[in-house]
C-alpha cells in the first residue's frame, strides 16, 4: 500500500476508535490542533486552486472531516463529563475567547452559529443545489458544440474526448456537492446538541457529584462546554467556508486572488469616486477625520498608480502585437500545414452560411453529425471528419464537395425555399423555379415557404435546403467509402475486434494476410454498398480461405457467401418475389474463358464488339425493369459474378450483380429477362 493510503486510512480509523476509546487530554489536544489544521489546508486549498476539478474529491474529503471532528466531539465530551478536564485546548478556547466570563462567552458561541447556520450553510447549500441542476441542464448542449467543433476541424478526437470526460466529471462533482453540503448543515446541528448536553450533563455532574453549588457547577463546565464547542465550530466554520468559496467559483481557470483583487481595485475612476467620498465625509461630519481624510488619500493616490500601470500595460501589449506582427512577416512561410488534404470537405456560398451558424439557428453542423452515425450503422465503417467552411468565390447559394481535395459534386440551393418533388403519381402541378435535386438528379422545383402545404396536400415530397445537401452529402460519401478506408481505419477496426475475438485476428493479422489485404477487401465490399459491420463473420471467411488463396478479390467473394443474410436482407424484400436479370450460360462461359490470371491479379480479354453486345443486352432487359418501377438486379453463377460486375462497371455504375450463392434460400426470385447476345 502507498503512503497516502496508510494515512487516510489511519484518519478514519482513529475516528472510529475515538468513537468508542476513551483517550487522554493530551491526546485530546493533539487531534484538536491537527483537526484544526487541516480545515485550514482545506480553505486556502479551496481558495487557491485553479480548477474546481483539482478537488474532486471535496465531497468524500467532506465526509471524513466531518465524521473525524464529531469524533472528536464525543471524546471532549466523555472527559468533560467524567473528569472535568478535557485538556488545555478546550479549556482555552472558553477561558481566552469569552474573557473568562460564561455570558461573553455563550454570546460569542451563538453568533458563530448563527453566522454558519444563516449565512454559509444556507447559501452554500442552495448555490451547489443550483449548480448542479444548470450543470446538468446544460450537458446537452455542451455535448452537441464539442461534436459541432469536431466535425469542423477546430478540434481533434483526443482533445473532444477529453473535453466529453471533462463535462461528465463536472456533473458528478457539482451533484455530488449538492448532497454533500448536507454533511456540512448536519454536522453543525449535531455539534449545537452535543453542546447543550455537555452543558446540561456537566452542571448535574457538578452538583451530584463534585458537590459544587449550581451557580459554580454551570460556571465552570458552561466555559468548558463553550471552549469544546468552539473547537468543534470553529473547523466546522472554515469546511463551511470552503464549501462556500469551491461551489461560487466563477473563473474556473484562472487564480483566484489575482482575479479577485484585479476586479475590486481594477478601475481607476471607481478607486477615485471611494477617496473622495471618504474625504469629504471625514471633512463635512464629526467622524474622526484624519481616519476617513486618510484613507480617502490612500484609495485616491492607489487610483492614481493603477491608471499609471494601465497605461503602462497597454503601450507593452501595442509593441509586443507590432513585434508578433514583424516576426510573423520576417519568419519563412511553412508550408507544412499545406500539404495536408482533407477526406471529404463542403464548401459553401456565404448565403449559406446561416444553415451551418448554430448561432443563428442553423443545424447543418448537427446533420453532418448524423450523417456520420447513419453511415456507421449502415456500412459499419467510421467516416473521417467532414470539413466545413466557407468559400466567398462560390456563389452565394452554391456548395461543392470535395474528395481527398478534389472537386466530385456540386450543388445550388435557394435560401428560404423548399424544392418539391414529383413522385410520379402528383396529378395536378404546383408553379415554381424548375431544378434538379442534385443527389439523384431528379426533376424539381423550387417553392415558397407559403406554397409547402399545398405542395405537400397534392402529394409532392417537400425537402428544405438543409436536408437537401445532408441528402447529396451523404450519397457522396456512399459512392466514396471505399476509397475513403485507410489502413489506419481498418487497423482501429482490428483493435477494437481485437478486444472481444484476439485469437482470430492474431490468426489471421499478419500470419495469413496483411493489413492492406484485409483492406482492399473492405473496400470491395463496401464499393458495392455492403456492410462490413459485421467485421466477425468477415475475418472468420478469411481465416477460412486465406491459407489457399491470396486473392483479395476471389476472397471478397467467399465473404460475400458467408454475409448473404446481410445481402438478401439488402436486396431481396422478405415475403416478396423479387424481379431478376439472369445471365445466358453461353455468356458466362465466354466471360470464363476470357480471363486471365496473373500475379497482379485476373483482368478479361473478351473482345470489345463482343462486350458492345453484351452491354446493350443488359441495358435493353434492365430497361424493362426501370419502367416497371424496380431497381435491376442480374443474379450470375458464383464464379461469374465478379467479373462480371468488373465488365459492367464502367457502363452501369450502381448495377447490382448477385450470385446464387449470396441468395438465401427462401427468397423468392423471378426473371424477367436474360442477357443474350
Amino acid at each position: 500500500m502507498k503512503k497516502a493510503d496508510i494515512g487516510v486510512a489511519l484518519y478514519l480509523l482513529a475516528a472510529v476508535i475515538f468513537f468508542i476509546v476513551p483517550i487522554s487530554s493530551t491526546l485530546l489536544d493533539v487531534m484538536i490542533a491537527i483537526n484544526i489544521s487541516i480545515a485550514l489546508i482545506i480553505l486556502f486549498n479551496t481558495l487557491f486552486v485553479k480548477e474546481v476539478l483539482d478537488m474532486s474529491f471535496f465531497p468524500t474529503l467532506l465526509l471524513f472531516t466531518t465524521i473525524f471532528r464529531i469524533s472528536l466531539n464525543v471524546s471532549s465530551t466523555r472527559l468533560i463529563l467524567s473528569t472535568g478536564a478535557p485538556g488545555n485546548v478546550v479549556t482555552t478556547f472558553g477561558q481566552f475567547v469569552g474573557g473568562g466570563d460564561l455570558v461573553i462567552g455563550a454570546i460569542i458561541f451563538i453568533v458563530l452559529i448563527i453566522i454558519q447556520f444563516v449565512v454559509i450553510n444556507k447559501g452554500s447549500e442552495r448555490v451547489a443545489e443550483v449548480t448542479a441542476r444548470f450543470t446538468l441542464d446544460a450537458m446537452p448542449g455542451k455535448q452537441m458544440a464539442i461534436d459541432a467543433d469536431l466535425n469542423t476541424g477546430a478540434i481533434t478526437e483526443k482533445e473532444a474526448r477529453e473535453r466529453r470526460n471533462k463535462i461528465q466529471e463536472e456533473s458528478a462533482f457539482f451533484g455530488s456537492m449538492d448532497g454533500a453540503t448536507k454533511y456540512v448543515k448536519g454536522d453543525a446541528t449535531a455539534g449545537l446538541i452535543i453542546t447543550f448536553i455537555n452543558l446540561i450533563g456537566g452542571t448535574v455532574m457538578g452538583v451530584m457529584s463534585q458537590g459544587l453549588s449550581f451557580a459554580e457547577a454551570i460556571q465552570q463546565y458552561g466555559i468548558l462546554t463553550i471552549g469544546d464547542g468552539l473547537c468543534s465550530q470553529i473547523p466546522s466554520l472554515l469546511i463551511s467556508l470552503s464549501t462556500g468559496i469551491l461551489v461560487t467559483k466563477a473563473s474556473k481557470e484562472a487564480d483566484f486572488g489575482t482575479v479577485l483583487v484585479s476586479q475590486l481595485f481594477g478601475i481607476p475612476k471607481v478607486l477615485y469616486l471611494v477617496g473622495a467620498t471618504l474625504a469629504f465625509l471625514g471633512i463635512t461630519t464629526p467622524l474622526t477625520w484624519y481616519l476617513f481624510v486618510g484613507l480617502g488619500l490612500v484609495f485616491i493616490i492607489s487610483g492614481r498608480m493603477m491608471d499609471k500601470q494601465i497605461r503602462v500595460e497597454s503601450i507593452e501589449e501595442e509593441v509586443s502585437e507590432a513585434e508578433t506582427e514583424a516576426e510573423e512577416i520576417r519568419k519563412p512561410e511553412n508550408v507544412v500545414s499545406l500539404l495536408q488534404v482533407d477526406p471529404i470537405e463542403l464548401e459553401f456560398g456565404y448565403g449559406i452560411i446561416p444553415l451551418a451558424d448554430v448561432n443563428q439557428g442553423g443545424d447543418l453542423l448537427d446533420r453532418v453529425v448524423m450523417i456520420r452515425r447513419q453511415i456507421a450503422l449502415e456500412l459499419g465503417t467510421v467516416v473521417p471528419i467532414i470539413r466545413l467552411r466557407d468559400n466567398i468565390q462560390l456563389n452565394p447559394n452554391q456548395y461543392i464537395i470535395k474528395i481527398k481535395g478534389i472537386q466530385v459534386t456540386e450543388g445550388e440551393i435557394l435560401f428560404d425555399h423548399y424544392m418539391a418533388m414529383n413522385p410520379g403519381y402528383v396529378e395536378e402541378e404546383i408553379t415554381g423555379i424548375p431544378t434538379f435535386e442534385p443527389s439523384f438528379h431528379l426533376p424539381a422545383i423550387w417553392i415558397t415557404e407559403s406554397q409547402r402545404e399545398r405542395a405537400e396536400s397534392l402529394g409532392y415530397t417537400v425537402v428544405d435546403p438543409p436536408s437537401i445537401i445532408a441528402t447529396h452529402l451523404t450519397e457522396v460519401i456512399r459512392n466514396h467509402i471505399a476509397e475513403l478506408l485507410t489502413r489506419q481505419d481498418v487497423q482501429n477496426l482490428v483493435n477494437n475486434l481485437k478486444e472481444s475475438n484476439p485469437v482470430l485476428v492474431d490468426e489471421l493479422i499478419p500470419k495469413l494476410l496483411g493489413l492492406g489485404e484485409v483492406q482492399k477487401v473492405l473496400q470491395n465490399l463496401l464499393s458495392e454498398g455492403i456492410s462490413i459491420r459485421d467485421l466477425l463473420t468477415i475475418f472468420e471467411t478469411l481465416a477460412d480461405h486465406a491459407a489457399v488463396t491470396r486473392d483479395t478479390d476471389v476472397l471478397t467473394e467467399y465473404v460475400r457467401q458467408s454475409l448473404k443474410r446481410a445481402i438478401s436482407n439488402k436486396f431481396f424484400p422478405a415475403n416478396e418475389t423479387t424481379s431478376v436479370i439472369t445471365l445466358d450460360p453461353k455468356i458466362e462461359q465466354e466471360i470464363m474463358s476470357s480471363v486471365k490470371q496473373t500475379e497482379q491479379g485476373a483482368y478479361l480479354t473478351l473482345d470489345p464488339e463482343r462486350t458492345k453486345a453484351i452491354m446493350a443486352s443488359l441495358e435493353q432487359e434492365a430497361a424493362k425493369l426501370e419502367n416497371m418501377g424496380k431497381t435491376p438486379i442480374v443474379i450470375t453463377s458464383p464464379i461469374v459474378r465478379m467479373y462480371f460486375k468488373k465488365l459492367t462497371e464502367d457502363y452501369f455504375k450502381d448495377l447490382i450483380v448477385v450470385s446464387y450463392n449470396e441468395v438465401e434460400s427462401n427468397i423468392e426470385l423471378q426473371s424477367v429477362g436474360m442477357v443474350t447476345a
